[in-house]
C-alpha cells in the first residue's frame, strides 16, 4: 500500500513528462507545459460582452501634452529601457544608471542586500540609490524616474515588523468593504514609510477550484464580494480622484492577474482556463470592473491560459477587451518571466507579448539584459511597430506623470519615508485586530461552550498556537511563508499570546503544551492547527483532505476528547478543507483562516467580558464552500448540484444552534492504492523534508534565497516559472553537502517494491573533480550512497537532463528503507557547480535507471 504524501498536483506534469525526458524528447515536454492541451475549441471572440467603463480618472490634455512631448524626445533604447523591470537581486546601482529603467522590483523573499533583517533604512537607502541613478543622464540620457514595485498583499509583508493583515480568503468572510479601504491605506502609509511607489494588489482572483496553491489570495468563490472589494482597495491604495489621488499617502496599485487565474482546470497553478467568455467576463472580470472603474493604474497580466494560449499573449485580452474596449489607459505588467512561458517565447526573446499588448515585461534573474537587447533589435528591424512601443511608453509615463513621481522629491526625503514609527503602529494594528476578529467563522459550538469565561482553566495546545509564521501563511516575509520564528514579528502577537493575556487578570491557569499534556486537567482546550504556509505551486493539492496519512492532529483532539475535556478547535487554513474527522472530534471550531502577526485578537472573540458578556460575537461568513467530500474541489454557489457540508454565506453567531452533526462521514473516498510518485522537490523540498547545508562539521537549514556556507553556495533560479529550482556551487576547499531531511523516519519500502528510482532533473554548470556522493540517510548510522560523478561528468554541459538511480542501489549499499529520514544527499570533496529541479521517487523506472542494481 503507497503511502501518498501531500504531492503538488503540478507534479502530475513532471511524472508525465519523465518519459519524454528520459527519450531526449525535452522540447516536447516543455511545449506541453508552455502551452496547456486542451479538450474543446477556444470560442469565437465577442468583445460586446465586456463593457465600457465610466472611468474615474480622465485623461488630462496637460498631462497628455507632457507625455507626448517627453516620448518625441526618447530613443529606442531609452523607450525598451522603461518597458523592462528586473528584480533587486539582478540588477546594481550602475545597471540603473547605464540602462535607466523604468521600474523594477523586488520579489518575495527579496531584500535589500539579501537581508531578510534589512531595517526600513536599508529599504530607503536602496530606493533612494536606485532613483537617483534613474535620473542621472550621464550614461544613458534619460532623466525619467524610476518607480519601485513591490507584492504587499497582506500589509508591508517583506519588511520585518510591518502590520500584517489576515489574508484575502479571511477578509472575504469579513465582507466589510469600509474595513477594506482602511486595510489598503494602512498598506500604502506602511509601504511609503520606505520609499516604495507602487504596490502589485489588489488580486480579484475568484477561486473556483479550492486545490489551487492561491486560494487564500481569493475574497471569495464568488464575484459579488469581489467586485466591491476591488473597488475599495484601489481607492484605499490609491486615493480617490479629484480629492487625495496618489498623493503623499497614496500608492499605485494593480489589479491582478488579468485574467482567468482562479478558473484554471482542477486548480493547477498558471494552468488552462476554459470558461466561456461570458463565463470569463461574469466571474473572472468583476474585480477589474471595480478596480478599474475608480482609477486603477495598472494591470497584472496572469501566467495562465484562456483556451490553450497563454494570456501574455492574448492580444484579443489584452488590447481588444482591456485597453480598446474597457478603455483602461493606465499600463499592462507582466507576470514573473510570465512573457517566456508563450509558445515560442523564452524569457530572454519574447515580441510576441509586447505586440499583444504588454507593455511592462517582468524580467527577475538575468534575462533582463538579453531581454532588453533583443526587444531594441526587433524594434529597429520592424518586428515590433514603433507605434506599440510608443503607446506602451506612453503609458509608463502617463501613469508616472499622474503619481507625481517627476516634480515629488527622490525616494528619502518624501512625506512618509523614514517615519518608522508607521512601520507596525499600534493604530494600524488596531485595524488589523478588527479585520481578524470580523473574519473568523465559527462552524459548530456544541452546547454553547463558546464564548468562555474568564474564570475557566484552559489548556493551549496545537503547533499553530504560539507560532505568528504559521497564522500569517505564504507571503510572509519570505515567498513561501517559511523559515520564520515569532521573532521576525517584533510587536505581533501569537494566538496563544492573547489567551494569555486575556486570562491575565484572572483566577484562571493557563497551561500550553504543543503536544497537549498538562500538569491538572483544565476545563477546556483550545487547539490551534492547520496547514503550513506556502504561496502559488507549492499549495496546490489534489484533494481537499486534510493530514492525509498523517492525523497527527486529530490524533490530538481525540485524545483530550477522551480525557473528558471540552475542545475548541481553530483551525489555521488558506482554504476550507475536508475536516469531517476534526469536527466530529471538536465541540466547537473557528475557522480562523490566516489572521497575520494580530493572533492575540481571536481571544477577544473566544473569551467574554470580566463581567460575563459578550465582547466580540462571530461577524465571519463563509466566502466558500466548506466541501463535504474530500473530493468536492470545485463547488461554488449557484452550481446545479450544491451540496456542500456548509453553504456559502453560512457562519454561527452567539446564540445559535449547531448545525452540523457530531457523526460526520470520516470515511475518505481518496484510494490509500495509488502507485503515484513521491514528489521529493517540486519548485521546493516536499514536506515532511527541509533543506539543509553542510560544510566540513558545520550544519545549517536553508531559510533564504541565497545562502553560503563554508565550501558551498546555494541560491534560488528559474527553470521554467518563478524560483522553481536550486543552484548549488562547491568550491572543493572542504567537503561539504545539500540534503533534505525529516524530523520522523519516513518508510518508502513500498518504493523499492515497486521497483522505483530516485529522479533528478538537473543540469550541469561545472564538472566534478573529485567523486559525488549521492546518498540516502535512515535512523541511527546507516546509509546507502552511490557515486554519481561519472554520470555527471558524462552530460553535455549547461543542459536539463535527467539522472535516475535504483533504489535498490541504496538498499544494497545499507540502507533501511522502512526509516528514512534523508531521501536525498549530495556530497563532494571537490569543485563543481550544478542545479537541480524536480527529485521525485518514480515506481516502475528502476529497470530503465542510469545505475540500476536490479
Amino acid at each position: 500500500m503507497l503511502k501518498e504524501k501531500s504531492m503538488n498536483k503540478k507534479f502530475a506534469f513532471v511524472i508525465s513528462t519523465l518519459s519524454l525526458l528520459l527519450s531526449g524528447c525535452l522540447e516536447q515536454a516543455e511545449e506541453k507545459k508552455i502551452e496547456t492541451t486542451v479538450a474543446k475549441p477556444a470560442p469565437a471572440h465577442n468583445v460586446n460582452i465586456w463593457p465600457e467603463l465610466d472611468i474615474a480618472v480622465k485623461k488630462d490634455p496637460a498631462i497628455e501634452q507632457k507625455v507626448a512631448k517627453l516620448l518625441s524626445s526618447m530613443t529606442i533604447e531609452q523607450k525598451v529601457a522603461q518597458m523592462i523591470q528586473p528584480e533587486i537581486r539582478d540588477i546594481t546601482v550602475a545597471d540603473m544608471r547605464k540602462y535607466g529603467f523604468g521600474s523594477y522590483l523586488n520579489g518575495g523573499g527579496a531584500f535589500p542586500d539579501n537581508n531578510k533583517h534589512a531595517t526600513p533604512a536599508d529599504w530607503i537607502r536602496l530606493a533612494e540609490n536606485l532613483y537617483q541613478a534613474s535620473i542621472d543622464d550621464s550614461l544613458d540620457g534619460s532623466t525619467i524616474p524610476t518607480m519601485w514595485g513591490t507584492d504587499a498583499v497582506h500589509g508591508h509583508n517583506n519588511v520585518i515588523g510591518a502590520t500584517l493583515f489576515p489574508h484575502n480568503i479571511g477578509l472575504g468572510a469579513a465582507n466589510n468593504p469600509e474595513l477594506i479601504e482602511q486595510i489598503a491605506h494602512v498598506t500604502a502609509r506602511e509601504v511609503m514609510v520606505t520609499g516604495i511607489d507602487w504596490v502589485f494588489a489588489p488580486t480579484v482572483a475568484v477561486v473556483r477550484d479550492d486545490r489551487w496553491g492561491r486560494t487564500y489570495e481569493g475574497y471569495s468563490e464568488d464575484p459579488e464580494i469581489v467586485k466591491s472589494y476591488a473597488a475599495s482597495i484601489v481607492k484605499g491604495l490609491q486615493g480617490v480622484s479629484g480629492k487625495n489621488f496618489l498623493d503623499d499617502n497614496h500608492v499605485i496599485s494593480t489589479v491582478k492577474h488579468f485574467i482567468g487565474d482562479g478558473g484554471t482546470v482542477d486548480g493547477d497553478d498558471q494552468g488552462n482556463n476554459i470558461a466561456s467568455e461570458q463565463e470569463l467576463f461574469d466571474l473572472h472580470a468583476q474585480g477589474y470592473v471595480g478596480g478599474l472603474t475608480v482609477g486603477a493604474q495598472s494591470v497584472m497580466a496572469s501566467f495562465n491560459s484562456w483556451h490553450g494560449k497563454k494570456i501574455h499573449g492574448s492580444k484579443y485580452l489584452l488590447t481588444d477587451v482591456l485597453k480598446e474596449r474597457m478603455g483602461f489607459d493606465g499600463f499592462v505588467v507582466g507576470d514573473w518571466n510570465g512573457h517566456g512561458q508563450i509558445k515560442g517565447c523564452s524569457n530572454e526573446n519574447c515580441p510576441q507579448a509586447i505586440n499583444a499588448g504588454l507593455d511592462v515585461f517582468m524580467v527577475p534573474t538575468g534575462a533582463w539584459k538579453p531581454l532588453y537587447d533583443n526587444t531594441v533589435a526587433q524594434v529597429k528591424s520592424g518586428e515590433i511597430p514603433m507605434a506599440r512601443i510608443d503607446d506602451a511608453v506612453s503609458r509608463i509615463l502617463r501613469v508616472k506623470f499622474r503619481a507625481g513621481l517627476f516634480d515629488k522629491p527622490s525616494p528619502a526625503k518624501r512625506a512618509l519615508s523614514g517615519k518608522t514609527e508607521l512601520i507596525g503602529a499600534k493604530a494600524h494594528r488596531d485595524v488589523a485586530k478588527q479585520a481578524v476578529r470580523e473574519s473568523l467563522v465559527l462552524l459548530k459550538n456544541n452546547d454553547q461552550l463558546l464564548p468562555l469565561n474568564r474564570q475557566q482553566n484552559v489548556l493551549v495546545a496545537g503547533d499553530a498556537a504560539d507560532n505568528i509564521g504559521k497564522q500569517s501563511g505564504g507571503w510572509t516575509i519570505t515567498w513561501q511563508g517559511t523559515g520564520n520564528t515569532n521573532e521576525d514579528f517584533p510587536g505581533g502577537s501569537s494566538i496563544y499570546d492573547g489567551i494569555k493575556a486575556k486570562l491575565a487578570d484572572s483566577d484562571a491557569r493557563v497551561e500550553f503544551s504543543v503536544e497537549g499534556q498538562y500538569q491538572q486537567k483544565p476545563d477546556v482546550a483550545i487547539v490551534v492547527f492547520g496547514e503550513e504556509p506556502y504561496a502559488e505551486g507549492n499549495g496546490d493539492l489534489d484533494n481537499l483532505e486534510y493530514q492525509r496519512g498523517d492525523k497527527k492532529d486529530l490524533a490530538l483532539l481525540k485524545r483530550l476528547k477522551a480525557d473528558g475535556i471540552p475542545v475548541v478547535s481553530i483551525f489555521i487554513s488558506g482554504r476550507p478543507m475536508w475536516v469531517n474527522a476534526e469536527l466530529n472530534a471538536s465541540d466547537a471550531f473557528v475557522a480562523a483562516w490566516l489572521p497575520g502577526s494580530e493572533g492575540a485578537a481571536i481571544a477577544d472573540v473566544l473569551f467574554t467580558q470580566t463581567n460575563g458578556e459578550i465582547a466580540h460575537d462571530f461577524k465571519g461568513k463563509l466566502s466558500f464552500s466548506w466541501p463535504a467530500t474530500a473530493q468536492q474541489t470545485s463547488i461554488n454557489r449557484f452550481d446545479k448540484q450544491y451540496q456542500p457540508l456548509l453553504p456559502y454565506g453560512y457562519g454561527l453567531t452567539y446564540g445559535q444552534e449547531s448545525q452540523l452533526s457530531n457523526t460526520l462521514n470520516e470515511q475518505s473516498q481518496v484510494s490509500a492504492e495509488q502507485t503515484t510518485a513521491l514528489s521529493i522537490f517540486d519548485r521546493a523540498v516536499q514536506k515532511p523534508w527541509q533543506a539543509f547545508l553542510q560544510s566540513g562539521d558545520q550544519v545549517r537549514q536553508i531559510n533564504s534565497n541565497v545562502q553560503h556556507m563554508g565550501a558551498i553556495s546555494y541560491k534560488t533560479i528559474d527553470k521554467q516559472v518563478q524560483e522553481d529550482a536550486r543552484a548549488v556551487t562547491f568550491d572543493g576547499n572542504e567537503q561539504a553537502s545539500i540534503y533534505f531531511s525529516g524530523s520522523f523516519p519516513e518508510d518508502i519500502r513500498s518504493y523499492v517494491e515497486l521497483k522505483s528510482a530516485l529522479s533528478i532533473n538537473l543540469k550541469v554548470e561545472q564538472q566534478a573533480s573529485e567523486k559525488v556522493w549521492l546518498s540516502m540517510a535512515c535512523e541511527g548510522e546507516c546509509k546507502g550512497a552511490v557515486d554519481l560523478s561519472q554520470q555527471l561528468n558524462a552530460l553535455e554541459l549547461n543542459q536539463w537532463q535527467t539522472i535516475s538511480v535504483d533504489l535498490a542501489c541504496f538498499t544494497q549499499a545499507g540502507l533501511d528503507a522502512a526509516k528514512v529520514y534523508s531521501p536525498f544527499k549530495l556530497t563532494t570533496k571537490g569543485t563543481l557547480s550544478l542545479s537541480f529541479a524536480d527529485i521525485a521517487l518514480v515506481p516502475d523506472l528502476a529497470p530503465k535507471a542510469d545505475i540500476n542494481c536490479q
